[in-house]
C-alpha cells in the first residue's frame, strides 16, 4: 500500500512513518510548509511547522530510508485557516484553528493531492484509531491513551476521509511508550516538546496578533445590568469565560472574580458576570458533519432525539447530552459576511447537555460520542442557559 506520512517535525509523527515502514507500506514523507514566515524557529512548546521542524521531520526521513518532500501550502492555509481565524474573532466568535486546519487543509487539500498522485492512504502521528463496523465501513474512535487522545480535533472528518486515513499511534498505551520507541530508534526528536500554542501566534500572545490584524476600537465593559465598570480597546480580543486582563477596578459586589460573559461587535461592548452567568444547557451547532455513517436513529426532536456524549474542547471531559438534527440552512451565517469562502450554515444539530457547562463560545466545535466513537462534530453557533428538551 502506497502511504504518504504527513511528518510534523515531532515524534509523533515520526514514529507514525517507522511504523508504517515497518508494516512493509510504501511511504513518502512530506512536510507542510504553513508559515508565510520563514525564518520562524521553534521555542521550546511554542509554535509548530517551522524550518527546525522541516530539518528534524526530512533528518527522521532519512534514517528511514524514505524519499521526503515539503509541500507548501502556504497560501492556502493563510486563506482557509488564517483569515478564517481573524474574521471570526472580529465577529465576537472563539474559532478553532486546529479544527480548520484538519478539516481544510490535512485532509482537505493534502488528501486530495496524495490520491491524485496515487497514494492510497495519509498517515500522520495523531492519537485515535479507525475501526471497521459489521459491514466494513470507518469509523473513527479515541485513541488507546485517553491522556492523549485526539479523537476531537478529528471529529471533523468524513467516512469519505477516513477510508483513506491511516493512524500507526493511535492504539499506542501511552506517549511515553512512543518517546521510549523514538529513542530506541535513534530519532533526535524523542524528548522533543509538543507543541500546544496556534503555530501562526508562535509567542503565545493571541491579543496583541489580533491588535495588529483587526481594527481596535475602544468600547465599554458593562454588567449585566447595564452598569458601566469600565472601557476596553477592542472587544473582539476577548473571549468568554475570560477571567484575567478585563482592566476592570471596581469589584464585584460579592468580591468573586469576574467574567466575559457575552460580546456584541456591533454595539463593541463586553459583558462581564459571575461564573454562574456562564452557565449553559443548550447547544446549537452549524455544519454538522458525521466521522462515518450517520446515527441511523437520530430524529428532529428532543423526544426522538439520541443519547451519546458531547465534549466541547480538545482536553475536555465529555458530558451526557441529547442530540437531535434541526434545520438544513442553505444562506451563509449573518456573522460570516466577510469571512472568505464563507459556506452556508448546513444541517443544525441541537445539543441538551445533562451537566451544565460553563465558558461555552460560539465558534467553538462540538464533537458528538457514544462510547469512543466519534459520531460527528457540529461549530456552535448558539448557546442557551435552559434545555429545549425534558430530561
Amino acid at each position: 500500500m502506497k502511504v504518504l506520512v504527513a511528518m510534523s517535525g515531532g515524534v509523533d509523527s515520526a514514529v507514525a512513518a517507522a511504523r508504517a515502514v515497518d508494516a512493509g507500506h510504501e511511504v513518502v514523507g512530506v512536510h507542510l510548509a504553513l508559515s508565510r514566515m520563514p525564518g520562524t524557529l521553534r521555542t521550546g512548546s511554542r509554535g509548530c511547522c517551522t524550518i527546525e521542524d522541516s530539518r528534524d521531520a526530512h533528518r527522521v526521513a532519512g534514517m528511514l530510508g524514505i524519499p521526503f518532500y515539503v509541500w507548501d501550502f502556504s497560501e492556502r492555509f493563510k486563506e482557509d485557516i488564517v483569515d478564517d481565524f481573524i474574521a471570526e474573532y472580529a465577529a465576537g466568535r472563539t474559532p478553532n484553528p486546529c479544527m480548520r486546519c484538519n478539516e481544510r487543509i490535512k485532509f482537505a487539500a493534502l488528501l486530495d493531492r496524495a490520491l491524485a498522485l496515487g497514494f492510497d492512504q495519509i498517515a500522520t502521528g495523531h492519537y485515535a484509531e479507525v475501526v471497521r463496523d459489521a459491514a466494513g465501513r470507518p469509523e473513527l474512535h479515541r485513541g488507546e491513551d485517553l491522556a492523549k487522545d485526539q479523537s476531537y480535533v478529528l471529529g471533523v472528518l468524513t467516512g469519505e476521509q477516513l477510508e483513506h486515513c491511516y493512524f500507526p499511534i493511535g492504539a499506542t498505551a501511552s506517549k511515553a511508550e512512543v518517546r521510549a520507541e523514538a529513542a530506541e530508534r535513534g530519532f533526535s526528536v524523542a524528548n522533543k516538546p509538543d507543541s500546544y500554542d496556534i503555530c501562526f501566534i508562535p509567542d503565545g500572545d493571541t491579543k496583541a496578533w489580533l491588535a495588529d490584524k483587526i481594527p481596535m476600537r475602544p468600547g465599554l465593559i458593562k454588567d449585566g445590568e447595564g452598569e458601566v465598570l469600565g472601557e476596553h480597546d477592542g472587544a473582539m480580543t476577548f473571549t468568554i469565560g475570560q477571567r484575567k486582563g478585563l482592566g476592570i477596578e471596581k469589584p464585584a459586589a460579592d468580591g468573586k472574580p469576574r467574567f466575559v460573559t457575552g460580546l456584541d461587535p456591533a454595539s463593541n461592548t463586553v459583558t462581564v458576570g459571575s461564573r454562574a452567568d456562564l452557565g449553559v444547557s443548550h447547544l446549537t451547532g452549524i455544519r454538522t458533519s458525521w466521522a462515518g455513517p450517520a446515527p441511523a436513529d437520530i430524529g428532529t426532536t428532543p423526544e426522538t432525539g439520541i443519547d451519546c456524549e458531547v465534549q466541547i474542547r480538545a482536553h475536555s471531559d465529555p458530558v451526557p447530552a441529547r442530540a437531535w438534527l434541526g434545520d438544513v440552512v442553505t444562506e451563509v451565517p449573518a456573522h460570516e459576511a466577510a469571512v472568505p469562502a464563507a459556506r452556508p450554515a448546513g444541517q443544525l444539530l441541537h445539543v441538551d447537555v445533562a451537566e451544565e457547562l460553563s465558558g461555552v463560545a460560539p465558534g467553538q466545535t462540538m464533537v458528538v460520542y457514544r462510547g469512543t466513537r466519534v459520531l460527528g462534530q457540529a461549530t456552535i453557533d448558539v448557546t442557551a442557559r435552559d434545555r429545549l428538551g425534558a430530561r
